[in-house]
């Protein structure tokens, strides 16, 4: 029996041990287990129309923040990634120090910070200020991704485009930065699939995205474990199929195929 077939062997037989201390784990705790009413929380159907669940409702909500969230995050960071690197000194300042507030604080704290101290002074609303928190936070993550990837790039290319007699700026935006754009294309990505776990926390101001969604229902149907097992498994679905689209991506624009 070769190596491969014994691993394959040991493989199956830790997910039956795992499955069998699951199941004694679930049927040994005398918890009414309500797993046939979790479709409606989906899907559902009144007067004859299919119509969405609040479940698939706060996942659009979820959607929508994180999508909008990583588009702002790679503003900031490619702007302040940028910064980073310029010679100037109170830019370099502003990029370290936006980097070590935001990194160096919970999350919960900012979005809850934003929300009741900043938000009221420009009327900003829930939803947005949960885009704006998230942003800042993932951007500083993205800021160092950026600054690492203009870094890596050989310096003879900088001396190169001086010697031609570009100016700083000229060379970061036209010869740095689309080499350093491909290196950091798949890091960035990853940012992507954190926006959408951490997108669970807002939550806390009372947006309704699914973990909202289902903090309600829990509350209506006591149902906590079906709910929470059924949402960890939903947004685990959704990162691991983002994460191959995103990856597929990636690798075609460093190839060149995109």
């Amino acid at each position: 029996m070769g190596r491969k077939s014994i691993e394959l062997i040991l493989f199956i037989v830790l997910i039956f041990l795992l499955a069998f201390f699951l199941y004694k784990g679930a049927t040994s705790s005398g918890y009414n287990w309500q797993w046939f009413r979790i479709d409606e929380f989906f899907l559902k159907f009144d007067k004859g129309k299919l119509i969405l669940g609040p479940f698939l409702k706060g996942l659009l909500i979820t959607f929508q923040i994180s999508f909008l969230s990583f588009i702002l995050t790679n503003v900031l960071g490619f702007t302040f990634g940028i910064f980073r690197v310029l010679n100037s000194f109170v830019a370099r300042l502003l990029g370290y120090l936006y980097v070590e507030i935001f990194r160096n604080t919970p999350l919960i704290i900012q979005i809850l910070f934003f929300y009741f101290v900043i938000a009221p002074v420009f009327n900003i609303s829930g939803f947005w200020s949960a885009v704006i928190a998230l942003s800042l936070f993932e951007g500083a993550y993205a800021c160092e991704i950026v600054r690492a990837g203009i870094e890596s790039i050989d310096k003879g290319q900088w001396e190169a485009s001086f010697s031609l007699g570009l100016s700083k700026g000229n060379t970061i935006s036209y010869i740095i930065l689309p080499q350093a754009i491909k290196k950091v294309m798949l890091p960035l990505t990853n940012i992507f699939v954190s926006l959408i776990k951490d997108s669970a926390l807002v939550s806390v101001i009372a947006v309704y995205d699914l973990t909202m969604e289902a903090q309600k229902a829990i509350s209506e149907t006591f149902m906590t474990f079906e709910i929470w097992l059924t949402v960890a498994f939903t947004y685990f679905l959704i990162n691991v199929i983002i994460l191959i689209m995103l990856r597929l991506f990636s690798y075609k624009m460093r190839w060149g195929d995109v």
